[in-house]
């Protein structure tokens, strides 16, 4: 049985005082476009982790100082300050970048992708960043070398291997 709702917007209501969007017009677009720009990072992980050629690079927009202290496996280190002058010699330009930073909190990586795509590169930002990297449970490289913390099961399913989504 499906249960529908004709809830009105409303002003006492801060959930719906703006109402939905069309489903079949601008809510589609923009969880579409969504998917354009964004990618998970779990799906970054588990790609990275499967025999062969990911089909892109990680790029960590960070300082020197925050590289040091842990960085995605494999990922390139460019600070967004240095993409204009250093992109064309350390990236592929046909192949698609996805840019990271600290985590959900902080825009370096929103900021990175925006250079790199001024520039005319294929270019998402990972989700979460560096943080949900570490949260998830995946391992990270220091300058001392790889570590792995337990996932958070705030942010990971603690006895699955995926979350369903």
């Amino acid at each position: 049985m499906v249960m529908t709702s004709h809830i009105t917007a409303t002003a006492d209501n801060p959930v719906l005082r703006v109402a939905p969007a069309s489903p079949a017009a601008a809510a589609a677009a923009y969880f579409g476009a969504s998917l354009v720009f964004h990618a998970d990072v779990s799906d970054v992980a588990s790609t990275l982790a499967a025999d062969g050629d990911p089909g892109f690079v990680v790029l960590d927009s960070r300082s020197t100082a925050s590289w040091d202290q842990g960085h995605v496996p494999g990922a390139v280190h460019l600070p967004t300050a240095l993409i204009p002058e250093q992109a064309a010699a350390l990236l592929d330009p046909a192949v698609p970048v996805i840019t990271y930073c600290w985590g959900p909190g902080c825009n370096g990586a929103t900021r990175a992708a925006l250079a790199l795509a001024q520039l005319g590169y294929q270019v998402k930002e990972m989700l979460g960043g560096f943080e949900y990297w570490v949260r998830e449970g995946f391992a990270f490289e220091t300058w001392e070398g790889v570590e792995r913390r337990g996932a958070d099961p705030l942010t990971a399913p603690a006895d699955a291997a995926d979350c369903g989504c």
